[in-house]
């Protein structure tokens, strides 16, 4: 388990609104360096707004250094990265797509990741990718989605983490001219008085710290566990350690994805667990106001996670994924009454007499979706471990 630690500032941000404003700030006050991962980033309005605060940052002297995953940043290598590289900002692509219909199971391990770092004094971790938050459809509402702003002594983790990660793939990729000495050592001194500890899966040391964090956390609870996830689609242990916490008392509430969104495969494989998890007590709702993107939770009012892993065997068992754990009252409420509002404004509770009044063929797409992600699964080498 990862080790809490005090005397940090976080600070909560909802949707790309309260986001990429903060990041670019960030970015335009970065003086020595900048390491940025993300699973993609977009040649949208909002990518581009990104991409130009980092060629600023790169013309007056700062080591800007980006990340970026070879399945989720496909344009990004074409319609992003000729700009920063022109600009001198150091790119590397995170396992770069050659063969798109290859299915190799290395293929499965992507950097889901989003973190930030600046100057090694404050770092964004979260969910929220650099592309717009609004959909092509014309929504009206933004994809719905958390990051976390830190500062303190929980950035060592932060830190530590970004570098590694830049030299594995510097060295794995043969782009040793890259491997330059790093230059911002993190700022460690105590920033504020919340509790928070960096938690990452990798396919090394780490491989079911989040996962872990989870667990305890849920195993722990005495009142109430709030989870948010984009794509919910948990092993045995995980609804398990669900199911008894409602069997001992707590009251444990799902928000789940309510439109297809990018894997609408995955979100009726999901609803195939609805009435396993609604007759054992647990409430569920379903987000429908915009595309649902968060990896959030809150147990007992004082511990919670923001992050960018899905409860899912890709993210627990196969992504590089990054989370913010945090044990503090005030920011578990202002995370709380966040989700509250999310459920009251833009989802509807799924009831169990809907789920067993449901027609025979939505039944059976439900069945049918969670036979193919299962066998995907074990397809992937994981189902004996999911």
């Amino acid at each position: 388990m990862t080790a809490v630690i005090p005397g940090n500032a976080v600070v909560l941000l909802e949707n790309g609104q309260q986001y990429f404003p903060a990041l670019e700030a960030s970015i335009d006050a970065a003086e020595r360096e900048i390491f940025l991962q993300s699973y993609i980033f977009s040649g949208d309005a909002v990518g581009r707004g990104i991409a130009t605060a980092l060629r600023r940052a790169a013309r007056r002297g700062v080591a800007v250094r980006v990340m970026v995953d070879g399945f989720g940043g496909r344009d990004f290598v074409r319609d992003v990265m000729p700009g920063l590289a022109d600009a001198g900002v150091e790119v590397l692509i995170y396992r770069r797509e050659v063969r798109a219909l290859s299915l190799r199971r290395h293929r499965l391990r992507r950097l889901h990741r989003k973190v930030v770092v600046i100057d090694g004094r404050e770092a964004y971790v979260g969910g929220i990718n650099i592309t717009d938050d609004f959909e092509p459809d014309g929504s009206s509402f933004p994809r719905y989605d958390y990051a976390v702003r830190v500062e303190g002594p929980v950035l060592e983790a932060v830190v530590d983490s970004a570098q590694r990660l830049w030299r594995l793939v510097a060295w794995a990729s043969f782009r040793r001219r890259v491997h330059q000495p790093l230059l911002a050592p993190p700022r460690v001194e105590v920033a504020g008085s919340i509790s928070a500890a960096f938690v990452v899966r990798d396919n090394l040391r780490y491989r079911r710290a989040i996962e872990d964090a989870y667990l305890a956390a849920i195993e722990a609870a005495r009142s109430e566990i709030v989870i948010a996830n984009a794509y919910f689609f948990p092993g045995r242990r995980f609804r398990h350690a669900l199911i008894e916490a409602a069997e001992r008392g707590v009251a444990v509430t799902l928000l789940l994805q309510g439109v297809g969104g990018d894997h609408p495969l995955q979100v009726y494989a999901t609803r195939a667990l609805y009435p396993f998890l609604l007759q054992r007590g647990v409430r569920l709702f379903e987000y429908h106001r915009s595309h649902l993107h968060a990896k959030v939770a809150v147990v007992d009012g004082r511990w919670a996670t923001v992050g960018s892993s899905n409860i899912d065997a890709f993210s627990l068992l196969l992504a590089r994924e990054a989370n913010v754990v945090v044990e503090d009252q005030g920011f578990a409420a202002q995370l709380r009454t966040s989700l509250d509002a999310a459920m009251r404004d833009g989802a509807e509770e799924q009831l169990p007499e809907d789920w067993r009044r449901l027609p025979l063929l939505r039944r059976m797409a439900n069945w049918l979706a969670y036979q193919v992600v299962r066998i995907a699964i074990g397809i992937a080498g994981f189902g004996g471990k999911h």
